[in-house]
């Protein structure tokens, strides 16, 4: 399918917009805090949360309220050590590596121990569904919207989000509006992949139309090494 090349973001904040933070969603006492669980023995009807089986607790899920709480925080907190939006998502997108490579063990942990017979993606394709639909509900409660690829770049794969869970409480200065706070995902999928040996570079693009105002593309540019092993594969 057609795919139109997301223009380079190569705006920086200016001097004025850095000290300023991004709007977010917060509960109404500014002093609430989120913290570790207590080392504690906990009571009877409050266990241990480092005691809890991993494959029971698959269905759980975190408030969204506190997501969007502690996603705004991590934003404005390195808002504050950076110098411009390229080096603002390279952060996120750091960030996001972290998580992935913790959400990556997850599954490969939950699969292994619910089948007899575990095995391990060795096509691009089986990747790519696993990340659009297990990978994307493990960590936003809901698959991605899409998977398309370049019609002019063989090496290029996009996932599209209509509707970003991480995107939805926060609001763009229009000065950062090339500003993608998706790269936090765009790493957790490129820790995934480097995980499962196919490296690649992955980016968030805004691409927003009349039906969904936060689309986000997350951009896989492959490695040659992978597109080399698929042709060995056929």
């Amino acid at each position: 399918m057609a795919y139109a090349q997301p223009h380079p973001r190569l705006s920086v904040v200016s001097t004025s917009s850095q000290s300023s933070s991004i709007d977010h969603l917060s509960p109404t006492t500014s002093s609430t805090r989120f913290s570790l669980p207590s080392t504690n023995k906990p009571g009877p009807n409050r266990p241990n949360i480092y005691d809890r089986n991993l494959n029971k607790t698959r269905a759980s899920e975190v408030s969204a309220a506190a997501f969007a709480f502690l996603f705004s925080e991590i934003i404005q907190y390195t808002q504050k050590r950076v110098s411009g939006i390229n080096d603002l998502e390279r952060q996120l997108n750091t960030l996001g590596y972290r998580i992935g490579t913790r959400v990556l063990e997850l599954l490969v942990w939950r699969t292994e121990g619910s089948s007899k017979t575990p095995k391990r993606e060795t096509k691009l394709l089986s990747v790519l569904m696993m990340i659009h639909t297990k990978v994307w509900k493990a960590v936003f409660g809901k698959p991605a919207d899409a998977i398309e690829r370049s019609v002019e770049n063989p090496d290029e794969y996009m996932i599209i989000d209509n509707d970003p869970p991480i995107e939805r409480h926060i609001s763009v200065p229009r000065d950062m509006s090339q500003l993608s706070c998706s790269s936090f995902s765009a790493g957790i999928v490129e820790a995934v992949l480097d995980g499962l040996s196919f490296p690649a570079r992955v980016t968030a693009h805004n691409t927003p139309n009349s039906q969904s105002p936060n689309r986000t593309t997350i951009l896989i540019k492959l490695e040659k090494v992978v597109l080399e092993r698929e042709e060995l594969l056929k």
